[in-house]
């Protein structure tokens, strides 16, 4: 959530920044700034009615004591009228507080000075690849065909069980699968992440900490009789684990790793582009989180993202990264790098990972706040990517290493599956 004292003293820049996103927020950001200026006057108003009707009282408390009870009763009833005015400005600086809320709520983040123009994806900014794309022997196949031909995932049968886009992982599959987030979360602890293990449900006041809630409701499973969301990623239930929190500034940065299920509903996703692993509506992931100090978390996003390389580069996988324009970003993000893995088999680009910096935003939702050197109480910077999502990255590994023999396993991953291919 933005800041209300930084749109009302920078209204113009916010309405140009947030063009970048394509939105028209002149409307909206007019209408925060005269919510803002209503509630302020109100609460000057109620605070002046207020400190008038305590001299009164202690004005009754005086005339009473030296027996004017004929002032005092004129005091009282004026005292009295003043209550009634007092809970109409009660009422209306909650209704307006309310009223702005629900306003800031609907503002996505500004994009960062260094975010790209541009409104689809494929405005987005190549800004790096590497690893050389295999040349696949003829009779290669797309890993839908090819999890059938060796019986390692099986969609039809989660389709049984719950439906589309909930697929069944079957021995090797399941063991390649494990390997995998056994070997992210490896690589993140030692880097320094600290492993957590979180529900997979959340309350409101978590899905509108991050952002999820108003904005991506509809893509979110609810469980309607004790209003809890399935998660659509670690990134919701790590990140509110600072909720209501005050740090030490000696305490930053802090890191956090997680694996967890996710749970999307991807409504009017259709076509060959979904097929497979390309597009679920439960997935495996396993998510970083920072908590940074707003002077060092662009830093830290750079080492997030060569900490994504690393991995990528480990696994042997063809990638490049996209540093995306302001029209393909997401709400709560200022700065987004995309990664996207080449599927030799579909002859595509698939996305793995997001690694974003949301600056304030979350932390301005959730009050994480750090007590610095003056002993003064600042927002932190929030910060988090996919160190990775599995279902493309098994993908890209199943297609990439297919050879007529079967599928072989990279050797980062042989420790883990205890096989060095699926034949």
């Amino acid at each position: 959530m933005l800041q209300v004292t930084y749109i009302r003293e920078n209204k113009k820049e916010v309405i140009e920044r947030l063009a970048k996103k394509n939105m028209d927020a002149k409307d909206l950001v007019n209408l925060v700034v005269e919510l803002d200026e209503k509630r302020r006057t109100t609460q000057v108003e109620l605070d002046n009615l207020l400190a008038d009707s305590n001299k009164l009282s202690k004005d009754i408390g005086a005339l009473m004591k030296n027996g004017e009870k004929a002032k005092a009763e004129i005091l009282k009833a004026k005292v009295t009228q003043s209550k009634g005015k007092v809970e109409e400005l009660k009422e209306l600086l909650n209704s307006t507080s309310l009223e702005l809320q629900d306003a800031l709520y609907k503002l996505p983040n500004l994009p960062a000075n260094i975010v790209p123009e541009g409104k689809t994806p494929e405005e987005n900014l190549n800004i790096f690849e590497e690893g050389d794309i295999p040349k696949l022997h003829e009779e290669a196949l797309p890993h839908w065909e090819l999890v059938k031909k060796y019986d390692i995932i099986d969609f039809d049968l989660g389709a049984k069980i719950t439906g589309a886009g909930f697929p069944v992982y079957k021995g090797k599959g399941a063991k390649l699968q494990r390997a995998l987030i056994t070997y992210f979360l490896d690589k993140n602890t030692d880097a320094g992440y600290q492993e957590y293990q979180v529900p997979h449900l959340i309350n409101e006041a978590s899905g509108y900490g991050t952002g999820q809630l108003p904005d991506k409701e509809g893509q979110m499973y609810h469980s309607t009789e004790d209003n809890l969301y399935l998660i659509p990623t670690a990134e919701v239930p790590v990140t509110n684990l600072f909720r209501d929190v005050l740090v030490n500034e000696s305490d930053l940065p802090i890191l956090c790793t997680a694996y967890t299920p996710c749970f999307r509903r991807e409504a009017g996703s259709y076509g060959a582009h979904v097929r497979g692993l390309n597009r679920l509506h439960q997935f495996d992931k396993v998510e970083i989180v920072r908590i940074e100090h707003p002077d060092n978390s662009y830093k830290a996003l750079d080492g997030m993202v060569e900490h994504v390389k690393e991995i990528l580069q480990e696994l042997k996988l063809p990638y490049r990264i996209l540093r995306l324009c302001g029209g393909d970003m997401g709400f709560a993000s200022a700065l987004t790098y995309d990664f996207e893995v080449f599927s030799t088999a579909q002859d595509r680009w698939l996305e793995i990972s997001s690694v974003s910096n949301f600056e304030t935003f979350q932390s301005n939702r959730l009050k994480l706040r750090f007590k610095d050197k003056e002993g003064k109480n600042q927002l932190a910077h929030t910060l988090n990517g996919s160190s990775l999502a599995l279902p493309r990255v098994l993908a890209g590994i199943l297609e990439n290493y297919q050879t007529p023999e079967g599928i072989v396993i990279p050797e980062v991953l042989r420790k883990y599956t205890g096989f060095d291919i699926i034949d």
